[in-house]
């Protein structure tokens, strides 16, 4: 059972069922090259002879029902076909499905993998990143306008990233209790953080226009330039939440820089040259960039084996503590 194994056995084992699925595809003996492993496992599959490279995902255990990762890619393809947002589209299998479950001994149970085509485009350079903050607000805007208007399929399924879902007893990555070095002092400040977050975002509420299905991780990571052109990648974590946490996830891992009001700065301009964003929805815009602040806390402390949380642990804690007592300052 992969609870029972070890990180590398488990990795052999994914590794495993990566190359088992490729057939599914007509892809038997292409080379496999893991180039990412945090929610997933993510390859780059060179097929002989093949003008260019393919991108399989191999899906975590439990993160994802397969009515969820069907809406994902459902999204996906609505995105592109009525949103004018370049993505990347699932590939069917040989049986026309877009979802391969496969089984390996070593695993409890199969595993769900999709295979996408791979797009070109690179990630925006990090020396002035004023410009791609506008870039990225206005392709924010394009996929809510779209969630907004989007006939949503009779399987729609997804998780949410509501105050329940981030904070509460079943949050979907777990408790921010548990992130790195977080001491009891830590604990009461965050505590209270949270609290006053609660009491926020309960009145600034649900309604349409704050509230549908968003990408929740729109970090620059997922954004690639082409010829002018703004691709988004990686849709793992959509689901339902507040519009403005897409603002939140813009910042990921570096919400405590000097620099970041500039940038939300550019980033509000580029998302107004789509969409609106009325002032008393601006003013809540550090609730949700803390909030996410804090899901990534827990994300760590429930992700301790992968790279990312191994590289931006260690010090995590300390800037979440000056990020919570700046918004409490702010906001009590």
């Amino acid at each position: 059972m992969s609870g029972m194994l070890t990180t590398e056995q488990l990795l052999k084992a994914v590794d495993e069922v990566a190359a088992a699925s490729l057939p599914r595809w007509g892809l038997e003996g292409a080379d496999l090259a893991l180039i990412n492993h945090s929610e997933n496992w993510t390859y780059k599959v060179t097929a002989k002879g093949a003008a260019r490279p393919v991108i399989l995902r191999v899906h975590r255990e439990g993160y994802h029902s397969e009515n969820g990762i069907r809406s994902e890619l459902a999204w996906m393809r609505a995105l592109q076909a009525e949103g004018g947002v370049k993505t990347p589209q699932a590939i069917p299998g040989k049986d026309g499905a877009d979802i391969q479950s496969v089984s390996h001994p070593a695993l409890a149970n199969p595993r769900h993998c999709v295979l996408f085509e791979f797009i070109d485009g690179i990630e925006p350079p990090q020396d002035n990143l004023v410009a791609p903050f506008r870039q990225l607000g206005e392709v924010t805007a394009r996929c809510h306008n779209h969630s907004q208007n989007w006939q949503r399929p009779p399987y729609f399924e997804r998780l949410a990233w509501d105050f329940e879902h981030s904070f509460g007893a079943n949050a979907n990555w777990g408790s921010w209790r548990d992130g790195p070095d977080c001491s009891p002092d830590r604990a009461r400040l965050l505590q209270r953080a949270v609290d006053l977050m609660e009491k926020r975002l309960a009145c600034f509420g649900q309604g349409r226009e704050r509230y549908g299905l968003i990408h929740a991780d729109f970090r620059l990571a997922n954004l690639l330039l082409h010829n002018g052109d703004v691709r988004v990648i990686d849709f793992d974590d959509c689901g339902l939440g507040w519009f403005l946490y897409d603002a939140g996830t813009a910042v990921s891992f570096f919400e405590d820089r000097a620099d970041v009001p500039d940038l939300m700065e550019a980033w509000k301009e580029g998302y107004r040259r789509v969409r609106a964003l009325p002032k008393e929805d601006e003013e809540e815009l550090w609730t949700f960039i803390l909030m996410r602040r804090m899901t990534l806390f827990a994300w760590m402390g429930s992700h301790s084996e992968t790279d990312l949380a191994r590289t931006e642990g260690p010090g995590y804690s300390t800037g979440t503590c000056e990020l919570a007592e700046r918004y409490l300052s702010q906001y009590s």
